[in-house]
């Protein structure tokens, strides 16, 4: 952050801060007997706690914890924005990634980082246009290229992910179950492919999870979506997500039987030409009574890959019984935003509209 914005923000005072792993286990079946699954949190109680409930911040794909606490071009981050605002804020690092311990025995192998993925879908999407709405991205604090200061800031950040991803969501799952455990309950703030272990824990302890806030989570409902660019633009591709919102199993009214599976179906047609078709359960739908207990408020940028089907995952949820508020942000007035809206130019005008729901 600049010396200017430094001095308007004023200083940051924190009356504690620190750092724990929760969750993990010992495996004695492997060579060493080493601790695996456990999850790495830091954390900062600001001198004015003024929100009973601490915000969990988690991370997305290929990304770690440094998404929540700066910018690639040096501003102060998310952490940082909710400090000032009186939240108690936890960040982690998803198991198996950054400061959580990888071990390739028990988490299997890892998906190879791929710097021109991050550049069409994250940093320049309006360059490869392979959804109809990437033309209108322009928030990317830089120039977006190899060599260019914000651009290098964000790659050296890029973290290498499980590559089962099924596999990811039970271990992320009980994770942050065993934080929620541990610090009691809290908000999490879920980013893409986070949204998937946020259903989750939210789902095993409505208890605890007392709001949560998805921005952009892992979608669509039931199949993912490839990007094809003009003029057929999508096409739905890969595994069917067991419980539609994501590879674990969450819990139904009426409960399944022994066996037995959801059952979906594709809708007759898109709601706009720039827009996915999306997914549903077949009617009459099953309940979700566990996140219908709540809140949930989601996130859709303008220029964003979700911003073609985020709609399916709202629908997905209603269906079942879920309210939710979804928040585009073009709405609110805040335009040109990609997937990454924590680290863009505009990150702190996207918290404002969480904070602001956090507090009504």
């Amino acid at each position: 952050m600049s010396q200017s914005q430094e001095g308007e923000a004023g200083p940051l005072v924190i009356a504690r801060q620190g750092h724990f792993h929760v969750g993990g286990r010992y495996a004695p079946d492997l060579e060493g007997a080493p601790m695996v699954g456990q999850m790495y949190v830091e954390f900062q109680i600001p001198h004015e706690l003024r929100h009973a409930a601490p915000i969990v911040m988690v991370h997305g794909g290929q990304q770690t914890g440094t998404n929540w606490t700066g910018t690639p071009d040096g501003r102060e981050g998310w952490a940082q924005y909710f400090l000032r605002r009186g939240h108690a804020v936890y960040v982690v690092d998803q198991v198996g990634r950054g400061r959580s311990a990888w071990n390739a025995q028990s988490h299997g192998a890892l998906a190879p980082l791929r710097t021109a993925f991050a550049q069409a879908r994250f940093v320049a999407p309006e360059r490869e246009a392979l959804w109809p709405q990437a033309a209108l991205h322009d928030q990317w604090p830089g120039g977006g290229e190899p060599g260019e200061a914000a651009f290098d800031a964000f790659i050296a950040t890029q973290a290498p992910s499980i590559a089962d991803f099924a596999r990811q969501q039970e271990l992320n799952g009980e994770a942050l179950i065993a934080l929620c455990e541990r610090i009691g309950p809290c908000v999490l703030v879920v980013h893409s492919q986070a949204g998937a272990f946020g259903w989750v824990a939210a789902d095993r302890r409505p208890d605890l999870v007392c709001a949560l806030v998805a921005v952009e989570p892992n979608g669509p409902p039931v199949h993912d979506v490839s990007f094809l660019g003009a003029p057929d633009w999508f096409a739905d591709v890969g595994r069917t997500k067991v419980s539609g919102l994501c590879d674990i199993q969450l819990t139904w009214d009426p409960p399944l039987a022994d066996g037995e599976t959801l059952a979906f179906e594709r809708e007759a047609a898109p709601r706009s030409p720039e827009c996915a078709t999306c997914w549903r359960q077949q009617e009459p739908a099953r309940r979700l009574p566990n996140l219908a207990r709540v809140p949930i408020l989601m996130l859709t940028a303008q220029a964003s890959y979700h911003a073609p089907y985020d709609h399916c995952t709202a629908a997905f949820l209603r269906q079942a019984g879920v309210t939710l508020e979804h928040v585009y942000l073009a709405d609110r007035g805040l335009h040109g935003n990609g997937h990454m809206v924590m680290i863009e130019r505009n990150s702190d005008a996207v918290a404002a509209i969480v904070a602001d729901w956090l507090e009504r």
